[in-house]
């Protein structure tokens, strides 16, 4: 996976950059929330993501859960796998609505 595929991912499910407060910015253009922001966003929704690095991996996993199960995914870097949740937490919610 890449940042590309998590920043795809989150737009798919219509975030928006409109406030973009909280946000960098990826070298084509799009802006993403940072770290910290997705922490807010998740907090908005009830839910508290823990983000840890796994040095037997060399990578970064993000974890949370919602009222049906946990959830995780494992990214290159923390902001990759903070970015990649939120799409799936976001997701998740669509689907659940």
């Amino acid at each position: 996976m890449g940042l590309e595929f998590a920043l795809d991912e989150l737009y798919a499910t219509g975030w928006s950059d409109l406030d973009s407060s909280g946000c960098s910015h990826h070298s084509d253009g799009r802006a993403f929330p940072r770290v910290e922001r997705v922490k807010q966003e998740f907090a908005a929704a009830g839910l508290d993501l823990a983000l840890e690095r796994v040095d037997a991996f060399n990578c970064y996993r993000a974890k949370w859960t919602d009222s049906t199960s946990p959830h995780a995914v494992v990214s290159h870097s923390e902001s990759e796998a903070a970015v990649f949740a939120l799409a799936r937490m976001r997701r998740s919610q669509l689907v659940n609505a």
